[in-house]
This record gives structure tokens, C-alpha cells and sequence, in this order.
């Protein structure tokens, strides 16, 4: 198996994931934050797309899915153009409101199908790139996906918790 083979399968088993953490879940449901500064199912799963579109057009010179597609303006959610949800406040994070999963899994989707197409075309060599030099050391193609990919399957964990809790209290 090729290690793109494995990124592939990696951003795969993302893509489940957020599908069932969304599955089911209405706009409460999807915007409930269990606790008072907690990261709702929308604003979890928003977040982890958002970056995986934003690193993985930026290692590979693509434009956003976020912007490209027109999903700022589907999703609607009045933040800055290249806002990825990194560092917001609880304020913030209570503002990311969405009014059905299908616009969540929609831009998911699509930003996966992106990061499919990207990572088809690798070859090896191409994962030793240097995408990112103002960390020492610098930061490979290679190590710039995986990083991605280990935020994406952290927080998408989170969302299948803040799911279960969300439809505990709810019963």
C-alpha cells in the first residue's frame, strides 16, 4: 500500500464520521452546545472542514471549496471569507448556526472530493515538498496531510460526543 493509499482511506474514514455524527440531527440538535462553552456538532464539523479545505487548497495551489463552490454563501454564516474557526471565542463559536446537516455533509463532501483529487495525483516525491517554512523544521507535504487528517479525526471524535450528549438530554 502507498502512503497516499493510506491518506486516502484516512480522509475516508473522516468522511463516515461526519456523516454519522450529523445523521438524524436537526437544526437544535445540530446547534446545542452541551455546555455553556462547549463546540456544538455544526461548529465542530464546520471547523474540521474548513481547515482541511484551507490547508489542503493551500499545499496544493487550489482555491477553497469554501469560496470556489459558493459555500460561504449557502451556509450563510456572516464570518470573514477566510475565517476557519481557528481561535474563536465562545461568542463565536455560539454564532455558527446552521439550518440543516445536509449543508454540513454538502460542503464536507465536497471539499473531500477535492482533497480525493489532490491526493490521487501524488507521488511519493511530491510528499517530501516543502509546503511550510516558518516552522523549523520545515514542514513537508507529507507531514503538512497528516497533520490535517489527525485534526479532522480529532475533532470529528468530539462531534460523535457532543452528538451523544446532545440526544441524552434530549430523551
Amino acid at each position: 500500500m502507498h502512503a497516499k493509499d493510506i491518506l486516502i482511506d484516512g480522509f475516508g474514514r473522516v468522511r463516515e464520521e461526519v456523516h454519522a455524527a450529523v445523521e438524524g440531527l436537526g437544526p437544535d440538535g445540530l446547534n446545542a452546545r452541551p455546555g455553556p462553552d462547549a463546540n456544538s456538532v455544526a461548529w465542530l464539523v464546520w471547523h474540521l472542514t474548513r481547515v482541511q479545505d484551507d490547508h489542503v487548497a493551500d499545499a496544493f495551489g487550489h482555491e477553497q471549496v469554501w469560496l470556489s463552490e459558493g459555500w460561504e454563501k449557502r451556509l450563510g454564516l456572516g464570518l470573514p471569507r477566510h475565517d476557519t474557526g481557528y481561535g474563536h471565542t465562545s461568542a463565536k463559536v455560539a454564532g455558527v448556526r446552521v439550518g440543516s446537516g445536509d449543508l454540513l455533509t454538502g460542503y464536507h463532501d465536497a471539499v473531500h472530493e477535492r482533497t480525493l483529487g489532490a491526493l490521487r495525483a501524488l507521488t511519493a516525491k511530491d510528499l517530501e515538498r516543502v509546503v511550510d517554512e516558518r516552522w523549523d523544521p520545515p514542514v513537508t507535504l507529507g507531514v503538512r496531510l497528516v497533520s490535517v487528517l489527525s485534526d479532522d479525526l480529532q475533532h470529528v471524535g468530539q462531534a460523535a460526543y457532543a452528538r451523544g450528549l446532545v440526544r441524552s438530554a434530549a430523551s
